[in-house]
Protein backbone atom coordinates (compact mmCIF):
# COMPACT_ATOMS: atom_id res chain seq x y z
CA UNK A 1 0.00 0.00 0.00
CA UNK A 2 1.33 3.70 -0.63
CA UNK A 3 2.32 5.87 2.56
CA UNK A 4 3.56 9.27 2.42
CA UNK A 5 7.18 9.10 4.29
CA UNK A 6 9.54 11.15 5.39
CA UNK A 7 13.28 9.82 5.87
CA UNK A 8 14.76 13.54 6.53
CA UNK A 9 15.03 17.12 5.54
CA UNK A 10 14.41 17.26 2.19
CA UNK A 11 13.77 13.53 1.82
CA UNK A 12 9.87 12.89 1.08
CA UNK A 13 8.65 9.63 -0.76
CA UNK A 14 5.77 8.09 -1.48
CA UNK A 15 6.90 4.47 -0.48
CA UNK A 16 5.27 1.04 -0.71
CA UNK A 17 4.35 -0.51 2.93
CA UNK A 18 3.05 -3.70 3.63
CA UNK A 19 -0.84 -3.54 4.77
CA UNK A 20 -1.43 -3.99 8.08
CA UNK A 21 -2.74 -7.08 10.09
CA UNK A 22 -5.76 -5.78 11.84
CA UNK A 23 -5.10 -6.64 15.43
CA UNK A 24 -7.90 -7.51 18.19
CA UNK A 25 -8.52 -4.83 19.45
CA UNK A 26 -8.26 -2.33 16.64
CA UNK A 27 -10.08 -1.16 13.64
CA UNK A 28 -8.54 -0.66 9.91
CA UNK A 29 -9.40 2.11 7.75
CA UNK A 30 -8.99 2.81 4.40
CA UNK A 31 -7.73 6.49 4.63
CA UNK A 32 -9.68 8.31 1.64
CA UNK A 33 -8.46 12.18 2.08
CA UNK A 34 -5.49 13.63 4.30
CA UNK A 35 -5.28 17.31 5.08
CA UNK A 36 -1.46 18.60 4.88
CA UNK A 37 -0.57 20.38 7.89
CA UNK A 38 1.97 23.15 9.12
CA UNK A 39 3.32 20.76 11.00
CA UNK A 40 3.77 18.14 8.18
CA UNK A 41 5.62 20.87 6.08
CA UNK A 42 8.28 21.10 8.61
CA UNK A 43 9.26 17.61 9.13
CA UNK A 44 8.86 17.15 5.11
CA UNK A 45 11.63 20.32 4.46
CA UNK A 46 13.22 20.70 8.20
CA UNK A 47 13.29 16.54 9.31
CA UNK A 48 11.96 18.01 12.32
CA UNK A 49 8.94 19.96 14.29
CA UNK A 50 9.96 22.08 16.89
CA UNK A 51 11.98 20.12 19.06
CA UNK A 52 11.04 16.32 17.54
CA UNK A 53 13.33 15.44 15.02
CA UNK A 54 12.91 12.75 12.42
CA UNK A 55 15.17 9.83 13.22
CA UNK A 56 13.43 6.94 11.27
CA UNK A 57 10.82 6.69 8.65
CA UNK A 58 8.16 8.54 9.64
CA UNK A 59 4.80 8.08 7.52
CA UNK A 60 3.32 12.01 7.87
CA UNK A 61 -0.28 13.15 8.40
CA UNK A 62 -2.75 13.34 11.06
CA UNK A 63 -6.22 15.43 9.45
CA UNK A 64 -7.24 12.20 8.17
CA UNK A 65 -10.90 11.05 7.33
CA UNK A 66 -11.90 7.50 5.44
CA UNK A 67 -14.08 4.54 5.87
CA UNK A 68 -14.24 1.21 8.23
CA UNK A 69 -12.23 -1.63 5.71
CA UNK A 70 -12.83 -4.14 8.70
CA UNK A 71 -12.31 -4.71 12.57
CA UNK A 72 -10.26 -6.88 15.34
CA UNK A 73 -12.35 -9.93 16.86
CA UNK A 74 -12.51 -8.01 19.96
CA UNK A 75 -14.19 -5.02 18.50
CA UNK A 76 -17.33 -6.75 18.37
CA UNK A 77 -19.51 -3.09 18.46
CA UNK A 78 -17.56 -1.27 15.43
CA UNK A 79 -19.08 0.72 13.14
CA UNK A 80 -19.62 -1.67 9.88
CA UNK A 81 -17.66 -1.47 6.85
CA UNK A 82 -18.04 0.98 5.03
CA UNK A 83 -19.03 3.55 7.56
CA UNK A 84 -17.61 6.84 7.20
CA UNK A 85 -15.08 8.50 9.80
CA UNK A 86 -13.15 10.92 10.80
CA UNK A 87 -10.11 10.13 13.32
CA UNK A 88 -9.32 11.56 16.47
CA UNK A 89 -5.18 11.41 15.91
CA UNK A 90 -4.09 11.46 20.22
CA UNK A 91 -3.79 8.45 22.03
CA UNK A 92 -5.48 8.57 24.81
CA UNK A 93 -8.84 10.58 23.61
CA UNK A 94 -11.81 10.62 25.02
CA UNK A 95 -14.47 8.37 23.86
CA UNK A 96 -17.24 9.86 21.07
CA UNK A 97 -19.91 12.46 22.53
CA UNK A 98 -17.90 13.29 25.55
CA UNK A 99 -19.21 16.84 26.34
CA UNK A 100 -16.94 17.61 29.32
CA UNK A 101 -13.22 18.59 29.76
CA UNK A 102 -10.82 15.41 29.84
CA UNK A 103 -7.61 17.12 30.10
CA UNK A 104 -6.31 14.01 28.30
CA UNK A 105 -4.48 16.09 25.27
CA UNK A 106 -2.26 17.61 27.82
CA UNK A 107 -1.41 13.77 28.52
CA UNK A 108 2.72 14.41 28.09
CA UNK A 109 2.91 10.45 27.04
CA UNK A 110 0.04 10.77 25.05
CA UNK A 111 0.97 10.07 21.13
CA UNK A 112 -0.17 11.71 17.91
CA UNK A 113 -0.38 10.71 14.31
CA UNK A 114 2.24 10.93 12.38
CA UNK A 115 4.64 12.26 15.18
CA UNK A 116 8.36 12.19 16.10
CA UNK A 117 7.59 13.32 19.37
CA UNK A 118 8.23 9.05 20.36
CA UNK A 119 10.63 6.79 20.10
CA UNK A 120 9.51 5.13 17.90
CA UNK A 121 7.61 7.31 16.13
CA UNK A 122 4.08 7.19 15.55
CA UNK A 123 3.10 7.06 12.56
CA UNK A 124 0.72 8.56 10.67
CA UNK A 125 -2.49 8.40 8.42
CA UNK A 126 -1.06 9.24 4.67
CA UNK A 127 -1.35 5.53 4.22
CA UNK A 128 -4.20 3.88 2.68
CA UNK A 129 -5.30 1.42 5.59
CA UNK A 130 -3.97 2.63 8.70
CA UNK A 131 -5.21 0.78 12.23
CA UNK A 132 -6.70 3.28 14.91
CA UNK A 133 -8.36 2.34 18.01
CA UNK A 134 -11.86 2.66 18.43
CA UNK A 135 -12.01 5.50 20.66
CA UNK A 136 -10.60 7.31 17.75
CA UNK A 137 -13.56 6.60 15.83
CA UNK A 138 -16.28 9.67 14.52
CA UNK A 139 -18.45 8.65 12.34
CA UNK A 140 -19.82 11.63 9.97
CA UNK A 141 -23.11 12.87 9.20
CA UNK A 142 -24.83 11.50 5.80
CA UNK A 143 -25.03 15.13 4.85
CA UNK A 144 -21.18 15.97 5.53
CA UNK A 145 -18.98 15.30 2.21
CA UNK A 146 -15.83 13.12 3.40
CA UNK A 147 -13.72 15.86 1.67
CA UNK A 148 -15.14 18.72 4.46
CA UNK A 149 -14.58 16.28 6.80
CA UNK A 150 -11.06 16.61 6.35
CA UNK A 151 -11.17 19.93 8.34
CA UNK A 152 -12.65 18.10 11.33
CA UNK A 153 -8.81 18.07 13.18
CA UNK A 154 -7.89 21.46 12.46
CA UNK A 155 -11.31 23.60 13.18
CA UNK A 156 -11.39 21.07 16.42
CA UNK A 157 -7.94 22.95 17.33
CA UNK A 158 -9.68 25.77 16.51
CA UNK A 159 -13.07 25.62 18.41
CA UNK A 160 -10.86 24.30 21.76
CA UNK A 161 -8.99 27.64 21.52
CA UNK A 162 -12.31 30.03 21.03
CA UNK A 163 -13.87 27.50 23.79
CA UNK A 164 -11.10 28.90 25.96
CA UNK A 165 -12.04 32.38 25.07
CA UNK A 166 -15.56 31.26 25.90
CA UNK A 167 -18.28 33.90 26.24
CA UNK A 168 -16.02 36.98 25.91
CA UNK A 169 -16.56 36.52 21.91
CA UNK A 170 -20.10 37.31 21.72
CA UNK A 171 -20.99 40.07 20.52
CA UNK A 172 -16.86 40.77 20.39
CA UNK A 173 -14.84 43.22 17.79
CA UNK A 174 -12.75 40.00 16.95
CA UNK A 175 -9.05 40.50 15.24
CA UNK A 176 -7.35 37.34 13.27
CA UNK A 177 -3.56 37.94 12.68
CA UNK A 178 -2.57 35.45 10.07
CA UNK A 179 -5.14 33.84 7.68
CA UNK A 180 -3.80 30.60 6.95
CA UNK A 181 -5.92 27.09 7.03
CA UNK A 182 -6.00 28.05 11.14
CA UNK A 183 -6.58 31.74 10.42
CA UNK A 184 -9.43 31.30 8.05
CA UNK A 185 -11.41 28.51 10.32
CA UNK A 186 -11.22 31.11 13.51
CA UNK A 187 -12.72 33.52 11.48
CA UNK A 188 -15.59 30.87 10.87
CA UNK A 189 -15.50 29.77 14.66
CA UNK A 190 -15.86 33.25 15.66
CA UNK A 191 -18.64 33.99 13.58
CA UNK A 192 -20.42 31.20 14.59
CA UNK A 193 -19.81 32.27 18.65
CA UNK A 194 -21.76 35.03 17.99
CA UNK A 195 -18.89 37.97 17.14
CA UNK A 196 -20.25 41.09 15.75
CA UNK A 197 -17.23 41.82 13.74
CA UNK A 198 -14.31 40.07 12.58
CA UNK A 199 -11.36 41.63 10.31
CA UNK A 200 -8.48 38.80 9.39
CA UNK A 201 -4.91 40.47 8.75
CA UNK A 202 -2.23 38.96 6.59
CA UNK A 203 0.91 39.60 3.89
CA UNK A 204 -0.86 37.88 1.14
CA UNK A 205 -4.15 38.56 -1.15
CA UNK A 206 -4.84 35.00 -1.74
CA UNK A 207 -5.48 34.07 2.31
CA UNK A 208 -7.98 37.28 2.99
CA UNK A 209 -10.22 36.43 0.28
CA UNK A 210 -10.49 32.93 1.40
CA UNK A 211 -10.80 34.75 5.12
CA UNK A 212 -13.69 36.79 3.59
CA UNK A 213 -15.11 33.63 1.88
CA UNK A 214 -15.56 32.17 5.53
CA UNK A 215 -16.98 35.25 6.88
CA UNK A 216 -14.55 38.01 7.68
CA UNK A 217 -16.47 41.42 7.63
CA UNK A 218 -13.04 43.26 6.95
CA UNK A 219 -9.94 41.76 5.60
CA UNK A 220 -6.68 43.59 5.40
CA UNK A 221 -3.15 43.32 4.06
CA UNK A 222 -0.03 44.48 5.93
CA UNK A 223 2.29 44.21 3.33
CA UNK A 224 0.52 46.83 0.92
CA UNK A 225 0.69 49.30 3.65
CA UNK A 226 -2.37 48.63 6.10
CA UNK A 227 -2.35 49.18 9.64
CA UNK A 228 -4.42 47.99 12.20
CA UNK A 229 -5.92 50.48 14.68
CA UNK A 230 -4.52 49.88 18.35
CA UNK A 231 -6.11 48.85 21.44
CA UNK A 232 -9.58 48.32 19.36
CA UNK A 233 -10.63 44.83 19.66
CA UNK A 234 -12.08 42.70 22.07
CA UNK A 235 -10.52 39.68 21.10
CA UNK A 236 -7.05 39.09 19.43
CA UNK A 237 -6.25 35.64 17.84
CA UNK A 238 -2.89 34.74 16.94
CA UNK A 239 -3.04 32.19 14.24
CA UNK A 240 -0.13 32.48 12.07
CA UNK A 241 3.07 31.08 14.26
CA UNK A 242 5.18 34.13 14.01
CA UNK A 243 6.70 37.07 16.57
CA UNK A 244 5.34 40.01 14.53
CA UNK A 245 2.28 38.43 14.12
CA UNK A 246 1.91 37.70 18.23
CA UNK A 247 3.28 41.50 18.41
CA UNK A 248 -0.10 42.92 16.00
CA UNK A 249 -2.35 40.34 18.42
CA UNK A 250 -1.00 42.44 21.46
CA UNK A 251 -1.10 45.82 20.00
CA UNK A 252 -4.47 45.39 18.59
CA UNK A 253 -6.51 44.20 21.79
CA UNK A 254 -8.38 46.68 24.12
CA UNK A 255 -7.61 46.99 27.60
CA UNK A 256 -8.87 44.40 29.09
CA UNK A 257 -9.19 42.61 26.13
CA UNK A 258 -8.13 38.95 25.60
CA UNK A 259 -5.49 37.20 23.33
CA UNK A 260 -5.83 33.50 21.81
CA UNK A 261 -2.96 32.16 20.76
CA UNK A 262 -3.31 29.65 18.05
CA UNK A 263 -0.27 29.95 16.53
CA UNK A 264 3.04 27.34 16.91
CA UNK A 265 5.72 29.83 17.92
CA UNK A 266 9.30 28.47 17.92
CA UNK A 267 10.30 27.15 20.75
CA UNK A 268 13.21 29.43 21.81
CA UNK A 269 12.77 32.61 23.40
CA UNK A 270 10.85 35.10 21.25
CA UNK A 271 11.32 39.20 21.53
CA UNK A 272 7.87 40.06 22.15
CA UNK A 273 6.23 43.10 24.21
CA UNK A 274 5.05 41.45 27.34
CA UNK A 275 4.50 44.70 28.43
CA UNK A 276 1.32 44.90 26.99
CA UNK A 277 -0.08 42.33 28.65
CA UNK A 278 0.70 43.69 32.38
CA UNK A 279 -0.17 47.32 31.28
CA UNK A 280 -3.50 46.84 29.32
CA UNK A 281 -4.48 44.31 32.59
CA UNK A 282 -4.95 41.17 29.26
CA UNK A 283 -5.65 38.05 29.21
CA UNK A 284 -3.61 35.45 27.09
CA UNK A 285 -4.92 31.56 26.35
CA UNK A 286 -2.60 29.12 25.71
CA UNK A 287 -3.76 26.67 23.57
CA UNK A 288 -2.80 22.94 22.62
CA UNK A 289 -3.86 20.72 20.20
CA UNK A 290 -7.60 19.58 21.23
CA UNK A 291 -9.64 17.72 24.07
CA UNK A 292 -13.39 16.76 23.28
CA UNK A 293 -13.83 19.13 20.35
CA UNK A 294 -13.73 16.96 17.78
CA UNK A 295 -17.77 16.15 17.70
CA UNK A 296 -18.53 19.74 17.82
CA UNK A 297 -16.48 20.16 14.62
CA UNK A 298 -17.87 17.79 12.50
CA UNK A 299 -21.49 18.98 13.58
CA UNK A 300 -20.60 23.06 12.28
CA UNK A 301 -18.86 21.07 9.22
CA UNK A 302 -22.04 19.38 8.88
CA UNK A 303 -24.11 22.71 9.44
CA UNK A 304 -21.82 25.01 7.27
CA UNK A 305 -20.98 24.45 3.51
CA UNK A 306 -19.12 27.69 3.12
CA UNK A 307 -15.77 26.06 5.27
CA UNK A 308 -15.82 24.41 1.69
CA UNK A 309 -14.05 27.68 0.42
CA UNK A 310 -10.96 26.24 3.01
CA UNK A 311 -10.01 23.52 0.81
CA UNK A 312 -8.37 24.86 -2.02
CA UNK A 313 -6.49 22.04 -3.74
CA UNK A 314 -6.62 18.11 -4.09
CA UNK A 315 -3.56 15.81 -5.67
CA UNK A 316 -3.35 12.33 -5.50
CA UNK A 317 -1.22 10.94 -3.08
CA UNK A 318 1.20 10.10 -5.68
CA UNK A 319 1.82 13.22 -6.47
CA UNK A 320 2.59 14.24 -2.65
CA UNK A 321 5.42 16.16 -3.38
CA UNK A 322 3.58 18.31 -5.48
CA UNK A 323 1.02 18.95 -2.90
CA UNK A 324 3.50 19.66 -0.62
CA UNK A 325 4.83 22.20 -2.53
CA UNK A 326 1.68 23.87 -3.06
CA UNK A 327 0.82 23.80 0.53
CA UNK A 328 4.02 25.58 1.34
CA UNK A 329 2.98 28.63 -1.20
CA UNK A 330 0.11 30.53 1.00
CA UNK A 331 0.17 32.80 -2.01
CA UNK A 332 -1.73 30.43 -3.54
CA UNK A 333 -2.93 27.88 -1.65
CA UNK A 334 -5.15 27.31 1.76
CA UNK A 335 -5.58 23.81 3.02
CA UNK A 336 -4.06 20.86 0.09
CA UNK A 337 -5.72 17.83 0.58
CA UNK A 338 -3.97 14.59 -0.27
CA UNK A 339 -6.78 12.26 -2.04
CA UNK A 340 -5.22 8.59 -0.69
CA UNK A 341 -7.51 6.42 -1.91
CA UNK A 342 -10.76 6.52 -3.87
CA UNK A 343 -13.64 8.73 -2.72
CA UNK A 344 -16.68 5.86 -2.28
CA UNK A 345 -19.02 9.36 -2.71
CA UNK A 346 -17.86 9.73 -6.23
Amino acid sequence: MKAVVVHGPGDLRVDALPEPKTAPDRVLVRIVYGGICGSDLHYAADGRNGPYTVTEPLVLGHEVVGVVAGAGEDVPDAPAVGTRVALHPATPCAPPDTATPTGLHLDPDGTYLGSASTRPHTQGGFVELLEVLPSQLRPLPAGLPLRRAVLAEPLAVVLHGTARVGERIRGAKALVSGAGPIGVLAVAALRHAGAAEITAVDLQDFPLRTAAAAGATTTLNLSEGGTVDRSAFDVTVEAAGAVASLATALDAVRPGGAVLQLGILPREPVPVAMSAVIAKELTLYGSQRFDTELDAAIALLAADPALDAVLSHEFAVEEAAQAFRCAADPSRSAKTVLRVSADPDL
